[in-house]
């Protein structure tokens, strides 16, 4: 901006201040004769005398027109002072902003995971690739193994995000196909990990909650409700306390012995709530109903508060995604029944039934569906017929199960314990898996030779090796040693 400039002239000397509005805070005064107007050159102009401004907000020059080399000369000072000063303060930046080729992070080169990947003098990828596979595995066997009393008899709400919000493609191919995909890999594990549970669907949509599927231990009934909404495009904003308001009417009539927990995928960063959201989650903690969510965008202060109160302080309950793998993680976390606190600690009998398959050559009329089926399952308590098991009975009220369905809710309370890794410098007794009977993989280094890993994994009681792929199937699906199951016992 051009500074202003106001000429006053006496009989014997002439007043000139110079001044400049990128240097506010100085004043300058020079005074020359008429004589020596004609030689006002740049070399007079550096012995100006600075005064302070009293008004710097409205600052004015008194000048000739003889003298603009003197203020262009100052003018051009005051701008390098100003730029040192504006370089100095560039130079202090947050580290954590700061990318590897000394600008900011967003300013580095894109580096792609394959193009990471080094390969030997031979060109060999295939033991890099072998222990990156096995490192993956490893990581995928190690679980809590502490025993914990837990609720294995679980009524599970899940809270589905159908919002705009939910359109967004950084999931590929969006948000909202993702979730629902990984949910239905979610009920599957859910319902083979706690057979004697039930689950039901809620989404959120237009501001409503809308029921997508009842509460039920049918699995396949719940995949294909979600299946239906594949192809129905997210609308309308979130509301969290409708959701919560439905997912809490569904539970109400849950018996005592059952957990009640709450398990919400949101992807906005707000919610549109018809009333006071604080009163909705002060009744979840009355009725003991715990609440987990998985954000997807950024974390909400309002989901921050609601997994804190209904956990018992514990706000790990609330996580952000960070990728596609790590979305898959937190949902397959849910599966693992929650631990009992020591304030609800309490010891219920529960009565269950365990009926047997009855095949008829004639249909007749189930009591769950009342239709016309060819045989069934027979209540021991009041012989009415259900078509498929675990249910409640509808005449009755009494649980029908198999022993196999107790049997595979029974490791939650004992799981398996972790296998050690085998340290390469041991002297290996066999070559083979105990379980697979299959040789165990040989990953050396092509230059020294040297052994990576010895690729056994061995159990603490029995002191048996097994491979990686036993090691995860004995820890995710059978969840017994097949060591310990095969030793005598006196």
């Amino acid at each position: 901006m051009a500074p202003t400039i106001r000429v006053e002239s006496d009989e014997d000397e002439e007043t000139v201040m110079v001044s400049s509005t990128n240097n506010r805070k100085q004043k300058k005064l020079v005074h020359f004769s008429n004589e020596e107007e004609n030689e006002v050159t740049s070399k007079e102009a550096k012995k100006i005398k600075a005064e302070p401004i009293e008004n710097p907000n409205n600052v004015t020059v008194q000048s000739s027109s003889r003298t603009d080399s003197a203020s262009k000369s100052n003018h051009f000072k005051s701008n390098d002072k100003d730029k040192e000063r504006k370089s100095k303060k560039k130079k202090i930046t947050n580290d954590q902003l700061a990318g590897t080729s000394g600008g900011y992070s967003w300013e580095d080169e894109l580096k792609r995971s394959w193009d990471l990947v080094t390969v030997d003098d031979e060109n060999d990828m295939a033991s890099l690739v072998a222990s990156i596979v096995e490192a993956r595995k490893k990581r995928s066997a190690q679980k809590v193994v502490t025993p914990y009393q837990r609720g294995i008899i679980r009524s599970l709400i899940l809270i589905l995000d159908c919002s705009e919000v939910m359109s967004e493609k950084d999931l590929r191919p969006n948000r909202n196909a993702m979730s629902i995909q990984y949910a239905i890999d979610f009920i599957q594990e859910f319902f083979d990990e706690n057979p004697i549970s039930q689950l039901g669907i809620v989404i959120m949509r237009n501001g409503l909650a809308n029921l997508l599927s009842p509460i039920g231990g049918n699995p396949q009934a719940h995949i294909d409700a979600l299946k239906s909404i594949r192809r129905e495009e997210p609308k309308g904003n979130p509301s969290l306390q409708n959701a919560l308001e439905m997912a809490r009417g569904l539970l109400l009539p849950v018996p005592s012995h059952c957990t009640r927990e709450v398990l919400i995928v949101f992807g906005g960063l707000s919610s549109t709530d018809p009333g006071d959201i604080h009163q909705t989650i002060q009744s979840l903690v009355n009725e003991k109903i715990r609440v987990k969510v998985i954000g997807l965008s950024a974390q909400v202060a309002i989901c921050k508060e609601l997994c804190k109160a209904t956990n018992y302080d514990d706000e790990s309950f609330y996580r952000v995604i960070l990728d596609e793998v790590h979305f898959k993680e937190l949902y397959d976390e849910a599966v693992t029944p929650l631990p009992v606190n020591k304030i609800n600690k309490a010891f219920t009998l529960v009565k269950m039934g365990f009926p047997t398959r009855v095949f008829e050559e004639n249909p007749t009329f189930c009591a769950c569906h009342s239709k016309l089926v060819y045989g069934g399952y027979f209540c021991p308590n009041c012989n009415s017929k259900v078509c498929s098991l675990p249910t409640v009975c509808p005449c009755c009220d009494l649980m029908l199960i198999l022993s196999t369905h107790l049997a595979r809710s029974y490791h939650h309370l004992m799981p398996l314990k972790t296998f050690s890794e085998v340290p390469t410098s041991e002297t290996f007794e066999t070559e083979n898996c105990f379980s697979c009977q299959m040789t165990f993989p040989s990953l050396r280094n092509k230059k020294t030779g040297e052994l990576l890993t010895s690729s056994r994994y061995r159990c603490q009681d029995c002191e048996n090796d097994f491979c990686i792929d036993c090691d995860l199937f004995i820890h995710e699906i059978l969840h017994n040693c097949p060591g310990c199951e095969s030793s005598p016992t006196i």
